[in-house]
């Protein structure tokens, strides 16, 4: 068995596993070697028949390589309007066969696909750009397609100059005031997106965009006499834009339609307010009937439309003497308009009121006068009795004394008043007279800011709780009035500096609080504590200096005069350190030595301080600790033992030399014979 691939024979790998296991098994060799020659004799013949075989010879695949592909641009890259461009894409392609290979040829227009075609020859690609216009500016590639193989050309740019002159035509050259015209504007021969612009008089009025060479507007004209319109257009190369130069001039006529508003306003020759005012707005109509034409009337007085209609509108209304505004009549037709106005000065029967109050500053619940009046009014129609004021909101409690004066209690809050004057059916307002009733002040009261030391500068603070500012603060000693400040805004504090020489001074001061015509409110004495700087200190030791030996229980006691409490340190000279730190509310403390010893020797002092902030210092006491009682007791018995031993071998000594002088040995005797 074979299997043919790619134009090859081949075996099939599992008859050679079946050739291998034969080998393996000697046994079976021996038995079926002659049957093994014959298979192999048999695959042999087959392959040599299959391979010389006509029907079954197969060719080995073809293969091929894009060499390169480059794109031009004839006759040049920049061209003028009407030349006949070609767009050129040549590919050299490899192959290993003689026949050439079927291809595909793509041309892209700045990434947009403009043209594919299929080729079996190795001649170039030509894409043909009959009379080049603006439009076919762009960046050119060319992509070849072989068999799934691709590649690409670089970009090449073309540039198509010159624009044709814009062509304008319109459908009438006299119209009417209400008669639309019809403009056309053409770009003859110009393809892509292209921008139109119409103008009328130099100014552009119309802007559109379109995917052909032509486009069609509809406009009015806004006044009446000759008018000149063109057009020019601009073709869009993204993200450029080429305009063209302008179109024909042609110059329409506009006349004006003889349809006019007639504005009539019926009053007497001086208008007074309170006056009737007849209004009509009516149509002169001098146009041909065969002309049609619906007709709409407005009438309005400034910004307030009276009354609208057809042909004709009429109102009635009150003259009031506002600011002048005029009165108009427009008459709107289709798109045109037509307005006449009219001016009626109409005489003041009498000023707006003022609303006065006084006193000019007043106090919760004291007593206020309110006064509202027009200083003036047209005599001729009107006399001063006539006018009538009311107040506003009417549930005031205020009372009418006479006309226009109204008395009463101002409350105790802000409140809004509005005075209303009324003759003849004309009301007119005052402005809005707030009143701010003011709060008394309250009974200040009198502290100190801080720390009152004595002798040392310190501030007296004088407030109240309640009541309207400006306040006039007044600091009193002994009833002498001394300074006085004015507190204006709430942040702002009545302050004084004094400074006192005994502690019994700080009771004479008081302040007084005023912001009113009324007596001023005095404050309670000054109560604060004093604090008098410390003095005279002194350090005391016990026992007496002479007396201190070792073993003995030493006390160094500080005191001090002035205010406690009083922090006392206690230092020996060569350590910066405090030997020992308290704060007491008495005027002396000690520092106790237990068991002194030779150590505790030198010289010692202490230092105070109180809220004064004013250190004070002892003098310096030299403590020089003795021996103690025992220890001469005992040296001295020594002593006397040592002496006493001197002594008795002093005597042992001289007695016994002395006994040594007294003896006399007796003599020799010679030999006996």
């Amino acid at each position: 068995m074979h299997i043919q691939t790619d134009g090859h024979t081949t075996f099939n790998p599992a008859y050679s596993h079946q050739a291998v296991d034969l080998q393996d098994s000697q046994q079976q060799e021996r038995q079926c070697s002659s049957d093994r020659m014959g298979l192999l004799l048999l695959l042999t013949s087959s392959l040599l028949s299959s391979y010389f075989h006509p029907g079954i010879v197969v060719d080995a695949q073809r293969s091929f390589a894009i060499r390169n592909i480059v794109l031009s641009l004839e006759p040049s890259t920049n061209v003028t309007r009407d030349t006949n461009v070609t767009v050129r894409c040549k590919a050299i392609v490899s192959s290993s066969g003689s026949e050439v290979l079927s291809r595909e040829y793509t041309i892209y227009k700045d990434s947009q696909k403009v043209y594919t075609k299929n080729s079996s020859t190795s001649e170039d690609l030509l894409y043909p750009l009959p009379g080049a216009r603006v439009s076919n500016t762009g960046k050119y590639r060319c992509k070849i397609n072989i068999e799934g193989k691709e590649r690409t050309s670089e970009a090449t740019k073309l540039t198509v100059t010159g624009l044709s002159k814009p062509v304008l035509h319109l459908n009438k050259y006299v119209v009417n005031e209400e008669e639309e015209v019809t403009a056309s504007c053409t770009a003859p021969g110009e393809t892509g997106s292209i921008f139109f612009y119409f103008y009328e008089d130099s100014k552009e009025i119309l802007e559109d965009r379109v995917n052909s060479n032509q486009l069609e507007a509809k406009f009015r004209f806004s006044s009446i006499g000759h008018h000149t319109i063109n057009c020019a257009y601009a073709v869009l190369i993204i993200p450029d834009s080429f305009k063209s130069e302008q179109s024909n001039m042609i110059t329409v006529s506009v006349k004006e339609l003889s349809i006019t508003p007639v504005l009539e306003i019926f009053s007497q020759s001086r208008v007074y307010e309170g006056d009737q005012l007849n209004i009509s707005c009516t149509i002169r109509n001098s146009v041909n009937s065969s002309v049609h034409i619906t007709h709409n009337l407005y009438l309005s007085h400034g910004t307030k439309l009276l009354s609208s209609g057809e042909t004709k509108v009429n109102h009635s209304m009150v003259a009031l003497a506002k600011d002048p505004v005029d009165f108009e009549c427009r008459l709107e037709m289709g798109h045109v308009d037509k307005v006449t106005t009219k001016m009626v000065s109409v005489t003041e029967l009498f000023s707006a009121p003022t609303l006065t109050m006084s006193p000019a500053e007043v106090f919760q619940k004291e007593y206020m006068t309110l006064t509202c009046k027009s200083e003036n009014y047209a005599s001729e129609r009107i006399t001063r009795e006539e006018l009538s004021y009311t107040l506003k909101p009417p549930d005031i409690p205020l009372t009418s004394m006479k006309p226009g004066v109204f008395s009463g209690k101002a409350l105790q809050f802000d409140f809004n008043y509005t005075c209303v004057a009324q003759a003849k059916g004309i009301m007119k307002h005052s402005d809005t007279l707030t009143v701010y009733p003011k709060v008394s002040v309250s009974i200040p009261k009198i502290s100190v800011v801080g720390k009152a030391v004595l002798g040392q500068p310190f501030r007296i603070l004088c407030q109240s709780d309640t009541g309207s500012f400006p306040i006039n603060y007044t600091l009193i000693r002994d009833y002498e009035q001394l300074s006085t400040t004015t507190v204006k805004l709430p942040p702002q504090e009545a302050l004084f500096t004094v400074t006192i020489s005994r502690p019994d001074e700080i009771s004479k001061y008081m302040c007084r609080a005023k912001n009113n015509h009324r007596e001023a409110l005095l404050s309670k004495r000054l109560n604060a504590t004093v604090i008098v700087p410390l003095t005279d200190p002194t350090l005391t030791v016990l026992p007496h200096i002479p007396e201190i030996s070792e073993g003995d229980h030493l006390y160094l006691i500080c005191g001090t005069k002035g205010s406690p409490p009083v922090t006392f340190k206690w230092y020996r000279d060569g350590n910066k350190q405090p030997l020992f730190t308290t704060t007491t509310d008495k005027n002396n403390t000690h520092y106790q030595v237990s068991h002194l010893s030779k150590e505790h020797s030198g010289t010692y002092y202490c230092e105070a301080v109180n809220h004064a902030n004013i250190v004070v210092r002892s003098e310096k006491v030299t403590i020089e600790v003795r021996m103690a009682l025992w220890k001469k007791a005992v040296i001295g018995g020594v002593c006397l033992v040592v002496v006493s031993m001197l002594v008795v071998a002093c005597v042992l000594y001289f007695k016994s030399k002395r006994g040594r002088e007294t003896y006399s040995p007796p003599a020799t005797r010679g030999p006996y014979v």
